[in-house]
């Protein structure tokens, strides 16, 4: 919306002030035109995520990869079939079950808490890094800054996420064939 301020002599000497005529027509802001809209659209935030499910998953693999509005962690699962539970959130330090804090790159820690163990019934491995302190390599990334295996225990195996900054993140999970796949985004920016 558009206004023409044309009131008064006291206005008149405003503008000629400013370099301006009465005919000029300066465009005022509508409330809540402005604020920007928000990055790619995202709507994340960066609370906890949290899905309850508890399942008999085994960790197979960690991978990563660069899109145009986030970094994105895979964590591949097998066995159930049905919907594994997770836990995705910040913290100020990644702690495994010995409470014991893990080191990060990165000005924010994200911890991820799978309901899915890295060994099978049997305790045999089903994933074993060759570098737990960097599963996957995330050097140029814009908002990932080290990923890492933190352990696995009873059930439960947990990931430390070192990035930029607190951002904007989300997790769900994907379900084929082949198993399910925890998916972590995390936004280049508000």
């Amino acid at each position: 919306m558009a206004h023409t301020i044309t009131r008064g002599l006291r206005g008149k000497a405003a503008l000629a002030v400013c370099g301006l005529t009465a005919a000029t027509v300066i465009p005022l802001a509508a409330s809540g035109a402005a604020h920007a809209a928000p990055y790619c659209g995202f709507t994340w935030g960066s609370t906890g995520k949290v899905a309850a499910a508890i399942t008999s998953d085994t960790v197979r693999g960690a991978r990563s990869g660069q899109h145009s509005c986030y970094d994105r962690l895979v964590l591949d699962l097998g066995g159930s079939g049905r919907s594994t539970g997770y836990r995705v959130r910040y913290v100020s330090a990644v702690s495994g079950p010995s409470g014991n804090p893990v080191a990060l790159a990165g000005g924010a820690r994200l911890q991820i808490d799978v309901n899915a163990a890295a060994s099978d019934a049997q305790g045999r491995p089903t994933y074993r890094p060759a570098d737990p302190r960097h599963v996957t390599d995330v050097a140029g990334y814009r908002t990932f800054r080290q990923a890492a295996f933190v352990a696995s225990f009873e059930g439960q195996s947990t990931f430390g996420l070192g990035v930029r900054a607190r951002l904007p993140m989300r997790a769900f999970v994907i379900q084929d064939p082949a198993g399910q796949r925890l998916v972590i985004d995390v936004a280049h920016k508000w």
